[in-house]
């Protein structure tokens, strides 16, 4: 990664509302450090899920540079963009986003599927990070048969299996009881730490916050940063 993880300069997106369009961000300016926890707040509607799309480069700002280990994503077409995402980027979603007819293993091993890596890797890379999720003994179960916070265990374990240096994760534990939830958030900045990855997690949770190195809040259109 260069000396940002990412960053964002100037950044504007706007959506229509009917004939009108409302401005999300209003010219962004921020810099994620390398190896770092951001913990993104703000209400909802407020443009935070906005802001991580826009660092995976599933949107594209209207205006400004987002940043990803160097790269400006608004010059990549979006097929560049996908295969970047691919081996860079990985995702934690509040909803686990598991594909039922697949196994646990199948399931953790899709992004190594994507990115081509021969078979035997993916085992040995699936069958470590079930083992650091907790979750060897369920391999080929599937999600359906796991409880709430097994099937986001199980989605962490996807999000890191080829190693990406940033992690984006929007509200991971949003669809969690508390005692799950805190067993996810233990597990996940654990790991996070343990692979020196960048995690930028959007939460309404201040136990999420309490875990991060930094937090901002996003306010009409613009960032804040969060003095403890």
């Amino acid at each position: 990664m260069s000396a940002s993880a990412v960053s964002l300069q100037a950044v504007v997106k706007h959506y229509a509302e009917g004939e009108r369009l409302r401005r999300v961000l209003d010219g962004v300016d921020v810099a994620f450090a390398p190896a770092r926890i951001t913990a993104l707040l703000g209400r909802s509607g407020s443009g935070k899920s906005t802001l991580l799309n826009l660092m995976a480069g599933i949107d594209a700002p209207d205006a400004g540079r987002v940043e990803v280990a160097g790269r400006d994503l608004a010059c990549m077409s979006e097929r560049e963009r996908t295969l970047f995402r691919r081996r860079h980027i990985g995702f934690v979603y509040q909803f686990f986003n598991l594909i039922d007819t697949l196994s646990v293993a199948e399931n953790v091993a899709l992004p190594l599927e994507l990115l081509g890596l021969r078979a035997a890797e993916r085992r040995r890379r699936v069958a470590d990070m079930l083992t650091a999720v907790g979750l060897a003994d369920r391999a080929d179960s599937r999600p359906q048969r796991l409880s709430g916070g097994e099937q986001q265990r199980v989605a962490i374990a996807r999000a890191l299996v080829h190693a990406p240096k940033l992690i984006l994760a929007d509200e991971p534990t949003g669809n969690l009881d508390e005692e799950n939830g805190v067993r996810v958030l233990d597990l996940l900045t654990a790991l996070v730490r343990e692979h020196a990855a960048t995690l930028i997690v959007v939460t309404h949770s201040d136990e999420v916050a309490a875990r991060a190195d930094r937090v901002l809040r996003l306010h009409e259109g613009h960032l804040q940063e969060v003095v403890a």
